[in-house]
């Protein structure tokens, strides 16, 4: 029998919950990413199946929690090869089959099936619906929950299991510059939260100021960007903050992300019990964006220290504004000679534009 339903798939009713996921060991985004964090152990039996090459499209693979009642198998679908692979759906009719006969040979009784391959994978839900109702039509005693594909859920609502994770010098150096950052963005007006953008452009000169993050940022739509910053949240989502999300949000949608209750005291628990002053990057910061306090002052200070600095580095304001143009068709709309010319003066009065030297004759 098939249900279309809606709401969370991960605390549907069913005794099988089924994931989209590739074969080599990602899951880094939508739905995928909202499992790893939801099942966790799942995830570590599924990433080491992926590395012994025993996942593979057209085969489920199923990790069995031995839990009795609803969520005990968690059967994961093959959608596609790679991650960045679009779907096929010749994988999903295969999946299909496999799914059904893992269906019937553990006499699961209700399975939740999300929209296979569409999404990140690109198929369309109106070819892919009939395929999976057809797969189940000769098991008519099974409640199949069909979910179509209608975004995800709040980040609030995904269930989080993984353990805590402890905090470092860079994660506890990264909490308290997003608090220090809130303080001085909410003195102004009110702020829901801080965006991904935002985190990432506070990341970036923290550190530039020599913080050792190790993260590698390039030239992105929305200036610096560092793809390592991402895993990072998703460690600390849940935990530490919430509002990141399973990354299926656009970045313009500028979602807000809040510290959890309790991490600002753990944070100061952190740096006393690991008798480490807060680093003085993080006033430094707090000063240099101090009235820069939104997403799009944020991205504009970057983007023009990012441009300063490229090869050749150069601290002329002229060169500066044709650089900061010529990025993007986006940031030549937005970014004007005049907001340009004031984060350089920002730029310029915290030292932090290049000393070009000069020949002398």
């Amino acid at each position: 029998m098939i249900i279309v339903s809606h709401g969370n798939l991960l605390t549907a009713d069913a005794e099988a919950l089924v994931n989209t996921v590739n074969t080599v060991g990602v899951m880094g985004k939508g739905i995928a990413l909202q499992f790893k964090r939801a099942f966790p152990a799942n995830y570590v039996a599924y990433r080491n199946a992926c590395a012994a090459e025993e996942v593979r499209l057209g085969r489920m693979y199923v990790f069995d929690s031995g839990r009795l009642g609803p969520r005990r198998y968690v059967i994961n679908f093959p959608t596609k090869g790679h991650w960045r692979s679009a779907s096929k759906m010749p994988d999903i009719r295969a999946g299909l089959t496999d799914l059904v006969k893992v269906v019937r040979e553990r006499s699961i009784s209700s399975v939740a099936v999300p929209a296979l391959g569409c999404g990140n994978g690109g198929l369309d839900w109106d070819e892919v619906k009939p395929l999976i109702e057809q797969a189940f039509v000769d098991l008519p005693e099974v409640r199949v929950l069909l979910f179509p594909p209608e975004g995800a859920p709040a980040p609030s609502e995904m269930p989080v299991a993984t353990p805590k994770p402890p905090l470092t010098p860079g994660r506890a150096t990264l909490l308290r510059t997003i608090e220090r950052y809130l303080e001085q963005a909410r003195a102004l007006e009110p702020r829901e939260g801080i965006t991904s953008l935002e985190i990432q452009k506070l990341a970036y000169f923290l550190q530039t100021f020599g913080e050792p993050l190790r993260l590698s940022f390039v030239r992105g739509r929305y200036g610096p960007y560092a793809e390592g910053l991402n895993h990072v949240l998703d460690l600390l989502e849940g935990h530490y903050l919430v509002g990141f999300g399973d990354r299926s949000a656009r970045v313009e949608e500028l979602r807000p992300i809040h510290l959890t209750v309790g991490t600002s005291k753990a944070v100061s628990a952190w740096f006393g019990s690991s008798h480490r002053p807060v680093p003085a990057t993080v006033d430094r910061l707090a000063e240099l964006v101090r009235g820069f306090e939104s997403p799009y002052s944020l991205e504009l200070l970057a983007t023009v220290h990012y441009a300063a600095q490229a090869d050749p580095p150069t601290h002329q304001l002229d060169q500066l504004i044709e650089r900061v143009q010529a990025w993007s068709g986006r940031k030549a709309r937005l970014f004007t000679p005049s907001h340009v010319s004031t984060a350089y003066d920002r730029l310029n009065a915290h030292g932090l534009l290049p000393t070009v030297a000069t020949s002398s004759t």
